[in-house]
């Protein structure tokens, strides 16, 4: 296969990943009962209880949403400095890029139409809101077998990529355990470079999106690029259960 051929698929962690900082974290902190909020989370952490119920806890904390001031928080919210530079580069490459979060809708759009990139395909929670102002999650691509995400990001990958594929993840946090088993090429920091480490995943660190854009020039220009094997299988026996 000449390297000009390679056909990335490219998935992306949102929270701490595409931004500076986990958003969906600090925003029940800020909002929320920042004591039940961290309380919550170190819950989830723990696996203590699921991701659906964590969101539906976080909410929970919050009295008297105002979204003025909401607003005003999430232009304090930084992205990767070389991140829209990363989308550029796909575009030039011709690489599908996608953001799968676990977070939630109502600030990821707000941030990616900030920055002009809400043209991005994202597969989100989504947040909704009663009369009262009170705030509700909604999780549209749960997965009845498992339930340690709200937003299944194995199916997106398995959905929106094929055999002939080469699959790229890119992420730091726990909701990122899931989808790396099945990609090729994995792009880790943080928590999910150690779970990498501790289950023995193979990866590339990352600081920024340049440094993925460095690797991924180098295994664009390998002559022969393997898929990764243990990605393989997880993917095969998912098909076969299908």
């Amino acid at each position: 296969m000449h390297s000009e051929n390679k056909v990335f698929k490219i998935f992306v962690d949102f929270d701490g990943t595409i931004t500076k900082k986990d958003v969906g974290e600090a925003m029940f902190l800020e909002f929320g009962d920042p004591v039940k909020a961290k309380e919550i989370i170190d819950r989830w952490i723990k696996a203590e209880i699921s991701s659906v119920q964590s969101w539906q806890g976080l909410c929970e904390t919050v009295k008297d949403f105002n979204p003025k001031k909401f607003m005003q928080f999430l232009d304090t919210i930084e992205m990767d400095d070389y991140f829209k530079e990363f989308t550029k580069y796909c575009s030039n490459n011709n690489y599908e890029i996608r953001i799968l979060s676990d977070g939630l809708d109502y600030y990821i759009n707000e941030i990616l139409k900030r920055e002009k990139l809400d043209h991005i395909k994202a597969f989100t929670n989504v947040l909704n809101f009663t009369n009262d102002g009170n705030l509700v999650p909604h999780f549209p691509h749960t997965d009845e077998e498992c339930k340690k995400c709200a937003n299944c990001k194995r199916n997106h990958i398995l959905e929106n990529s094929s055999d002939s594929d080469y699959t790229v993840y890119i992420g730091d946090g726990y909701s990122d355990a899931c989808p790396v088993q099945y990609c090729d090429f994995i792009f880790a920091k943080d928590s999910l470079l150690r779970y990498c480490e501790i289950n023995r995943i193979s990866y590339f660190p990352f600081n920024n999106f340049s440094d993925v854009m460095k690797r991924l020039d180098e295994l664009r220009s390998k002559k022969r690029l393997k898929k990764r094997h243990q990605a393989e299988l997880k993917r095969r026996e998912v098909y076969l259960l299908g």
